[in-house]
This record gives C-alpha cells, structure tokens and sequence, in this order.
C-alpha cells in the first residue's frame, strides 16, 4: 500500500478512528503547506476513505488535470460567484456515500477567519461535521470527533477550537484564529 509506505518513510502515524457516517464535511485543518494534501490522500487511503476535495480550478488543467480528478478533487472557480454551499448541499443529496472535504482556511496563508461554508454545508446537507487534521509537530494525522452543527455557531466553534487548539501546521504562523467572522456579530450583538 503506498499510503502506508510513504507515512512510514516520513515518519507520520495514524491518529484515532475512521469516520463511521456514510457521508459527513472533513475539516482539514491546520492548512499552512502544499504538502497537507498529499498527507491528506495518504491518510484517507490508509483508512480507506474516499474523499473528494474542492480546489482552485487552476489545478486541474494539464498535465495533473486528470490525476487530480481521478483523486476525488472537484474544480472551484474562485472568481465566479455562485452559491458553493448549495451546490455541495445537492452533492450530498445525490450521494449515498459522500466525504467532503472543504477548505475552512481556504488559504495556505494567515487569515483572521475560517470560512464558513464547511458550517453551512453540514447544516443543509444534514450530515456531520469531522475534525482531520494534520499535526506537524508530532506527526500525526487522523480524524477526531464528529460533530452536529447545532446552529449555535459560537458553541459550536467552541468545540471546534477546542479540538483544534494543540494541532501545530508545517508553518505555524500561518495557521489563523479558529474564528467565523459571524462570531464576530454573534459578540457584537450580545454586547
């Protein structure tokens, strides 16, 4: 198996158990490298997991176009607006057997907020949320608990947070605040 071959040489192991729903959002997060995805394919494949991965629409032309594809990536064009979240909502729909996974940073550089739309799609599609992750220092990945957006966004995030709290990205500083920016007006209104 050359997911099990390439962690070894690279020192990384597994972490925690395989998700059991059939269809669930896979946070993977810290994301500060290119390199995260490949760690990502390597764990997914060694918990026999396949997993489709929404990237920026340049990756798929040639020659890795094809590979990409074949490797569950499913192009998104940053520049045009559409409503990604509902997109991905019908996805679920049609599938019996869907793990998505949605780039909450959507950046491999600092930014103040998570994206939202890993929230949102979990919400509308009915299905969990699982915390992946990658962590550099200790060169573990896996999956953590699964998580039932309850609406409660701040609780919610809460939790989140506090799993994501001690998990160190390939560049630590690049890995921003676990923070929605609708967090943001949830404090400013209680204020």
């Amino acid at each position: 198996m050359l997911a099990r071959a390439w962690l070894r040489v690279t020192g990384w192991k597994p972490e925690g158990d395989a998700p059991t729903a059939p269809r669930f959002v896979l946070i993977a997060a810290p994301h500060t490298s290119n390199w995260d995805l490949i760690f990502l394919l390597a764990f997914a494949e060694l918990y026999e997991i396949r997993i489709s991965w929404m990237g920026k629409h340049q990756l798929f032309r040639r020659p890795f176009g094809s590979l990409f594809r074949a490797l569950g990536g499913i192009a998104i064009h940053r520049h045009e607006r559409g409503d990604r979240v509902a997109l991905m909502t019908e996805e679920f729909a049609r599938r019996e057997r869907f793990a998505l996974v949605v780039p909450t940073e959507a950046t491999r550089g600092w930014t103040p907020h998570w994206k939202s739309g890993f929230y949102h799609i979990a919400r509308g599609a009915e299905v969990p949320i699982v915390m992946g992750y990658l962590d550099y220092r200790r060169r573990r990945g896996g999956f953590g608990p699964a998580l039932v957006a309850s609406g409660d966004v701040k609780r919610d995030m809460d939790r989140i947070r506090a799993f994501y709290g001690d998990k160190t990205g390939k560049y630590p500083e690049k890995f921003g605040p676990v923070q929605l920016r609708e967090e943001d007006s949830v404090t400013a209104a209680s204020l």
